[in-house]
């Protein structure tokens, strides 16, 4: 096994390395090898859905209802919802109009161009810069929340590695005190990512374990604070308390501009992750999605639903297994890989002119 996935041997709380030294074995991942990944994984999706587009707009000379029906039946079975599917497909109507589309492979350049649209964000995962541009304070807070079994402590480590290799210094703090092997997991993550790790004995107050991390971060000049917490939605009640109580222990102790809240979610619940959206968005003061194992479902049109739904931007997206498989999103790629290449590349998503919203 490379040198990468071997555990360290330093105690929980110790450095991992020195402040701001980059790590040499690897450079970060370029722009257009993330928007390759985020294309490729929506390959099943694509598979699905894209083949379908093209044989509909091929089988028909004109524009008519059963075009309309036939896009609306393509895109629920991408998960969007059929609210979501419904709405695409009456902006695509005046969209059709407006420009005056006379067939269906104009009305197709036009749906890739209104997902796109729908989901652009100036949102994205914050980093040092964005702070101290805005006159913030360091350390960036990332707060990640979301059921067991989502990701969530993956998304942890793989986003510290990314800091780590900008030479910014990061501790991840285990706020799940639930379960000892959650620690341990998030101990193991940190060790390879090779980024600073606060522990805690299991069964402490989990508020109280992030007032710590927040205050270490202070003291010793981290960079980021990457914050893991428990998913058990089963004890609703009691969760819901306990990421109350750590967000206003955030808000309390952290600069209001540092703080960013993301959740989450597993791709391949589909529409149960709405849901999820919704319990957690109760308390945590969402900002933000986190979407994993994409390139395991053949229902990517979730992200559309989530942001049209619960007015969330999605921000980085789990595209494999390996450390540099999580990606910040795009909505221009998005769009044009879950429906096939069917839009052209110069699309500029905002602003276009005779856009009708």
């Amino acid at each position: 096994m490379i040198d990468f996935f071997k555990r360290r041997k330093d105690s929980p709380n110790e450095p991992a390395s020195e402040p701001g030294e980059p790590v040499e074995e690897e450079a970060t991942p370029s722009r257009q090898s993330w928007l390759q990944k985020l294309a490729g994984s929506l390959s099943k999706t694509r598979e699905r859905v894209a083949d379908r587009i093209q044989a509909i707009a091929a089988a028909r000379r004109g524009i008519d209802e059963d075009f309309y029906d036939e896009i609306l039946e393509v895109l629920v079975e991408t998960d969007v919802g059929m609210d979501v599917a419904d709405d695409m497909v009456k902006r695509l109507r005046r969209e059709v109009g407006a420009r005056d589309a006379k067939d269906t492979s104009e009305a197709c350049d036009l749906l890739v161009e209104l997902i796109g649209r729908a989901l652009v964000s100036d949102r994205r995962t914050l980093t040092v810069d964005d702070i101290e541009t805005a006159g913030g304070s360091k350390p960036v807070v990332l707060l990640l929340t979301g059921v067991n079994g989502s990701g969530k402590t993956t998304v942890c480590g793989k986003l510290a590695r990314r800091y780590r290799r900008e030479g910014k210094r990061v501790l991840m703090v285990a706020a799940d005190t639930f379960r000892a092997a959650a620690i341990d997991q998030l101990k193991l993550w940190a060790d390879r990512a090779e980024v600073d790790f606060q522990g805690a004995r299991e069964g402490r107050d989990p508020s109280s374990v992030v007032y710590d991390g927040l205050a270490r971060a202070k003291a010793e000049g981290h960079d980021v604070v990457i914050i893991d917490t428990a998913g058990r939605l089963q004890n609703k009640v009691n969760l819901m308390n306990e990421l109350g109580k750590i967000r206003r222990t955030l808000d309390k102790h952290a600069d209001s501009g540092s703080i960013q809240s993301l959740l989450v979610i597993d791709s391949t619940t589909g529409q149960n992750a709405i849901t999820q959206a919704e319990v957690f968005g109760e308390v945590a003061k969402l900002d933000g999605i986190v979407l994993t194992k994409l390139d395991g479902t053949a229902r990517g049109g979730i992200v559309l639903a989530i942001k049209q739904r619960m007015e969330l931007p999605v921000v980085e997206v789990g595209v494999g297994e390996g450390i540099d498989d999580l990606v910040p999103f795009d909505a221009a790629t998005y769009a044009r890989s879950l429906l096939g290449d069917l839009a052209d590349d110069g699309i500029s998503w905002r602003g276009r002119a005779g856009f009708n919203d």
